[in-house]
């Protein structure tokens, strides 16, 4: 038998169904596998070991017994920090939260236990998941179980490096402008942003609430459907959950893509966002692999990517703004450098900013449908591979200015997966991205398991040396921006944070005044629009019927 941390979830709950293995034996192999080896990865804030141990007995006992509730039964699993767990601490790896425990399991946290999953704990994130890597906080970053020295891609970023490390068999995570894609890439797992609404976000921290999806990453497309199944479906908890009903995304996975049509949007990443030769190559690559399976492949192309990024970053600074602005009154001290360096710069945002890119977002979302109509998916690059793990060295408003592929489909709220795509010549992993039409994961999915199942790329695993020393991490200085400074801006932001009820100090002044340019030019790019341009944040009410009267 292999070590048992190599095993996926369809492996694992085949053995555990056959008596071959119990979910006790699991739960206690993989726990003593964290505690030599998560010193290196930190992949973990709260490690939940006494609980698993108590709930890998119960799963035994029911298994056992004949009640066996599906494929996660007795599986270990970890969750994002974020997702609250009834009488567990919950920080969102900051300060501000570090001694919060929810009184109630988030709808998901629930779902997987119903579906007798083993908590293992609480996975590192960033601040509140958004930005990264940070190294002010109570806890260190996560670190990229394939080199230790490199970033883990941010910001579910203890999630992805728990499934490389072999610590857990899959984990939750969230994704607001790329937050589950990006660590998938750089760590080489399999992770899988669910179409906006899909999976309920009630009880888990908001990050921005029009972007943030919920969903899970694991180390095979299989298991992440299996995954996606226990979670998936409407929660009259969340307001914007989808009523929507959920398939059974396992069976999808046939393996047969033939006459599929997939749209290769190159424009992203030969003319908006290059990326590496190594990359690129890859990436022919797997068309390659897609076409020669049957699929059939187009070029195609959506609007540029700054466009999506631009209205993404102005919606979701400003709700992640609105949400702290009482604690960003009270207590600004208490963040970490680089959380309150880009989201303070939303109180420079107006109504009507926050308004224009409502509306520009919802003209990109309208914009899609063509393709809908002519693709079953779309594809682009993940990313180039990991780089080294350093604090930030381009300065605060270097977030203002670079658009990324990810963001594009959390805008238009498409599911979307990044699967394994080779290796860098440093042996660090390379990702491919595969999204698709709303709420059509299963196709997605499909499409990601027939290339993994054509390709070999899952039989690499990282080799962690236990009590080797950590790679350093080099201090950077923080970088000043070419602006020049202008007496007019500082005046504007000064009268701005006082509206806003902001007492900075001098230093976050600056840093405002340094990325307030970039972020205006933001706003400067998107059409105001016209008088009947609706945004994407109006809904519908469901009319409620009337009883029947005899």
């Amino acid at each position: 038998m292999r070590d048992l941390h190599d095993l996926t979830i369809a492996a694992a709950a085949k053995l555990i169904a056959a008596r071959e293995i119990s979910p006790v034996e699991l739960t206690r192999s993989l726990l003593e596998r964290i505690d030599a080896l998560d010193p290196q990865v930190r992949a973990f804030l709260t490690v939940t070991a006494d609980r698993a141990l108590d709930d890998a007995r119960s799963a035994g006992r029911e298994i056992a017994a004949g009640r066996n509730r599906g494929p996660l039964h007795g599986i270990p699993i970890g969750l994002k920090d974020i997702y609250y767990t009834g009488g567990i601490r919950t920080t969102a790896h900051s300060k501000v939260a570090s001694d919060f425990t929810p009184a109630f399991d988030a709808t998901t946290t629930r779902k997987l236990a119903e579906a007798g999953a083993i908590l293992m704990g609480k996975t590192a994130t960033h601040e509140f998941a958004h930005g990264g890597p940070c190294f002010d906080l109570p806890w260190p970053p996560a670190r990229n179980p394939w080199n230790l020295a490199h970033f883990t891609g941010g910001s579910s970023s203890g999630s992805a490096a728990a499934i490389a490390a072999g610590f857990v068999f899959a984990a939750l995570g969230t994704d607001t402008g790329g937050s589950i894609r990006k660590p998938a890439s750089y760590c080489g797992v399999v992770g899988i942003k669910p179409t906006y609404g899909r999976v309920s976000r009630y009880g888990v921290i908001p990050n921005s609430f029009s972007l943030d999806h919920c969903g899970p990453l694991a180390w095979t497309v299989e298991d992440c459907a299996i995954t996606l199944g226990a979670i998936a479906g409407y929660d009259a908890n969340d307001p914007a959950s989808a009523d929507v009903p959920v398939p059974d995304y396992r069976r999808a996975l046939t393996g047969d893509i033939r006459g599929l049509r997939i749209g290769v949007l190159r424009h992203l990443w030969e003319e908006d966002v290059p990326i590496g030769a190594e990359l690129a190559h890859a990436t022919d690559a797997a068309i390659a692999v897609l076409e020669k399976l049957g699929a059939r492949i187009e070029t195609a192309r959506i609007a540029r990517a700054q466009e999506y990024y631009d209205a993404k970053m102005i919606i979701g600074e400003t709700e992640a703004f609105a949400i702290h602005q009482r604690d960003f009154q009270r207590r600004p001290q208490d963040y970490g450098a680089h959380y309150i360096g880009r989201v303070l710069i939303a109180c420079l945002f107006q109504s009507a900013d926050y308004m224009r890119a409502q509306r520009q977002r919802r003209r990109l979302v309208r914009a899609m449908q063509p393709l809908y109509e002519r693709y079953d998916a779309l594809l682009t690059p993940g990313l180039d591979a990991a780089p080294v793990l350093a604090p930030d060295r381009k300065g605060f408003w270097d977030n203002w200015q670079t658009p990324n592929i990810p963001t594009v489909f959390d805008v238009t709220g498409d599911p979307a997966i990044v699967v394994c795509s080779g290796f860098a010549k440093n042996g660090l992993p390379l990702g491919l991205q595969i999204a698709g039409r709303p709420f059509d994961e299963a196709t997605v999915l499909r499409i990601a398991d027939a290339y993994e199942r054509a390709t070999s790329w899952r039989a690499a695993r990282p080799r962690i040396v236990p009590g080797a020393p950590l790679p350093p991490v080099e201090p950077a200085p923080h970088a000043h921006s070419s602006q020049p400074q202008d007496p007019h801006t500082r005046v504007w932001v000064e009268a701005l944070c006082k509206r806003a009820g902001l007492d900075l100090p001098e230093h976050l002044l600056l840093q405002l005044c340094e990325a307030a340019p970039y972020a205006q030019a933001m706003v400067d790019r998107i059409p105001i629009g016209e008088w009947e341009d609706e945004p994407a944040n109006v809904f519908n009410l469901t009319p409620v019927r009337s009883p029947i009267r005899s």
